[in-house]
């Protein structure tokens, strides 16, 4: 395994990000009637996408695939939580509203 990614990953990889992007702003605009609530499964499939985007910039753009699994764990561990917080928040406000 090379120190860096080489220019066949980042290329790979940013066009992953832009797709999920894509799918993300697509996604969040399918029930666009009124200003609503999005509805669960968008909202899950925004938050996948999400998750997975950042878990591929963690590993390729900051290199972190070449870092030992206790810091790769840390910031994994701490995307899924922040993921966590805006479903918890997400839920709330949905079942309050």
């Amino acid at each position: 395994m090379t120190a860096h990614p080489g220019t066949r990953r980042l290329l790979a990889t940013w066009a992953t990000l832009m797709a999920l992007t894509v799918i993300s702003m697509v996604s969040a605009r399918l029930d666009q009637g009124d200003w609503q609530a999005l509805p669960l499964w968008s909202a899950s499939l925004v938050l996948a996408a999400t998750g997975f985007k950042a878990q591929r910039l963690l590993m390729v753009y900051l290199n972190l695939r070449a870092a030992t699994p206790a810091w790769q764990g840390a910031f994994v561990g701490l995307v899924v939580l922040t993921l966590a917080l805006i479903a918890g928040g997400y839920l709330v406000a949905r079942l309050a509203g």
